[in-house]
């Protein structure tokens, strides 16, 4: 027994170090995660995305790996983050006629919702007194998270607080989305799914696929319309909004 545990140890020492562990246990994860998701039935509660992080921090938490680490293996996934956020063309160029027909009812919507996310969000944090540096991460929670991580610097704050802040929206967005519509009475595929793409990004737009194809459609318009018209004007409001207070 002596002998084998050295043994057993040495290639852990060597498994837990190395950058390939890390997008192992990334992609095992969601594969878990997915698994548990339609074990429940779909349920938007057992998120498959919810469950990898849970799995992911409790698992890097339990070995003792520092997060830069973990990053460097799993950086092959961050890099596919920005190549999805560009092929959100395809779903805006698909949907283009539509657009042109409902044009002002997705440009209100866009325009209400992303000034919501932020007005909610940072006025919670001016209530509770957040840093101002730590609560300029809220500005651009709700875009995809390579344009609220590109936001974030132009606007001085942190893009890694950012990309924490969008993943947490996200997630919350496509568990709770669901509910919210269905209580509000909202039957309407294209107006779901436009709402969640706004509000909750890349996971409610995993999550609007998930029970419609029009809505999983209308939620990648608008995400992508989100992101291009954040990335333009977000900048701006937060100057204006930093003279103003």
């Amino acid at each position: 027994m002596n002998l084998v545990r050295p043994e057993f140890s040495e290639i852990w020492v060597y498994l837990s170090g190395s950058p390939l562990f890390a997008l192992v246990l990334t992609l095992v994860a969601y594969q878990i995660g997915l698994s548990i998701h339609l074990f429940f039935g779909r349920s938007p509660l057992a998120n498959p995305v919810v469950l990898a992080v849970v799995i992911v921090a409790c698992t890097i938490g339990f070995i003792d790996m520092p997060y830069a680490s973990y990053f460097e293996g799993a950086q092959f996934v961050h890099f596919l983050l920005g190549t999805a956020t560009v092929s959100l063309a395809i779903p805006i160029y698909r949907g283009f006629s539509e657009l042109k027909a409902r044009g002002l009812q997705l440009l209100i919507t866009l325009c209400v919702g992303g000034l919501t996310s932020i007005v909610s969000a940072v006025g919670l944090g001016m209530l509770f007194k957040i840093d101002p540096l730590i609560a300029g991460g809220f500005y651009a929670k709700s875009v995809s998270t390579p344009i609220a991580m590109g936001v974030a610097e132009q606007i001085g704050v942190s893009p890694t607080l950012t990309a924490v802040y969008v993943v947490c929206t996200g997630m919350l967005g496509a568990m709770f989305t669901t509910l919210l519509l269905n209580t509000l009475g909202i039957r309407a595929w294209w107006v779901r799914g436009f709402a969640t793409g706004v509000a909750a990004h890349g996971l409610g737009v995993s999550r609007a696929f998930a029970v419609s194809a029009e809505a999983g459609a209308y939620a990648s318009l608008g995400m992508g319309l989100h992101a291009i018209l954040g990335a333009i004007f977000i900048p701006f409001l937060y100057r204006c909004a930093a003279g103003w207070l």
